[in-house]
């Protein structure tokens, strides 16, 4: 879709929209900096934020790291979150 479509709307959000193109572009850079961070294929990956575009960026990216995704609840205590 992102070769077909760029400009089409890929999600939507709060009255904001990503284009196929724009997501793409996105998870691609933060699926670059994962990697040099280290993340390796079915590594678990935990990630912590709201519904919302970048929670969208973020699982993709880390897809695209070859990663795992973990959610994380925000509700927990910040002792929890590390050791998770």
């Amino acid at each position: 879709q992102v070769r077909r479509a760029p400009e089409a709307v890929a999600l939507v959000h709060e009255g904001g929209e990503l284009g196929y193109g724009e997501l793409n572009a996105r998870a691609n850079r933060l699926a670059h900096h994962l990697i040099a961070l280290g993340v390796r294929p079915d590594q678990p990956v935990g990630i912590c934020v709201e519904r919302s575009a970048a929670m969208v960026v973020g699982l993709l990216a880390i897809l695209k790291a070859g990663g795992a995704y973990v959610p994380l609840d925000g509700a927990y205590p910040g002792a929890r979150l590390q050791q998770i």
